[in-house]
């Protein structure tokens, strides 16, 4: 029997730009809940291009950046806020350059994970079973329970920026769930 960690690398892509986001404060407090052997590398998409189908011959330095990003990551975790009812435009956009061209999807078999943060009494409910249809559509197996919508209340997060007392056991959960997909998908 050997001690030796394995490392595994999950991509995180937040699903929003804003500096104070709620969502990339969530992500950086979930990973701290990770064991040890787990890499979170945060993806970039606030400097990304609009899709154009003009483009996937000869696409900008961003998206063949993401691309790889995508590429080296053993899985991906979303964190995504809900904008009216949906996911933010700027994921929406992330996704779409990274499935493209036609029959280059990078994001296919990459096992996923999704949570999101809001002040609504749904969390990010819905956002997400709209996220969860496109990655199904792009061949990407997501973790279906446990669900994890969260709505911004005191106490959320700890002083030191981390899952606060009374989440913590819950969200714990869910990533020891999301740490064992990803590695059973990474054996397959």
């Amino acid at each position: 029997m050997s001690d030796k960690i394995e490392l595994i690398t999950i991509g995180i892509v937040v699903g929003s730009i804003r500096k104070e986001s709620l969502n990339k404060k969530l992500a950086s407090a979930v990973i701290k809940l990770a064991p040890p052997g787990i890499i979170f590398k945060n993806i970039k998409i606030d400097d990304l291009p609009l899709y154009n189908q003009d483009d996937e011959q000869n696409q900008a330095g961003p998206v063949t950046r993401l691309k790889e990003e995508i590429k080296t990551s053993s899985g991906i975790l979303f964190v995504t806020p809900e904008y009216n009812r949906s996911i933010p435009g700027v994921l929406k956009n992330a996704i779409d350059l990274g499935s493209r061209p036609y029959k280059a999807n990078v994001w296919s078999k990459k096992p996923a994970g999704i949570i999101g943060i809001s002040s609504g009494a749904i969390g990010t409910a819905l956002a997400q079973q709209h996220l969860r249809n496109i990655l199904v559509f792009l061949n990407m197996p997501v973790l279906a329970q446990p669900e994890v919508f969260i709505q911004a209340r005191e106490g959320l997060f700890d002083d030191q920026g981390g899952i606060g007392p009374g989440s913590r056991a819950f969200l714990q959960s869910w990533m020891d769930q999301y740490i064992d997909w990803i590695k059973k998908h990474i054996q397959e």
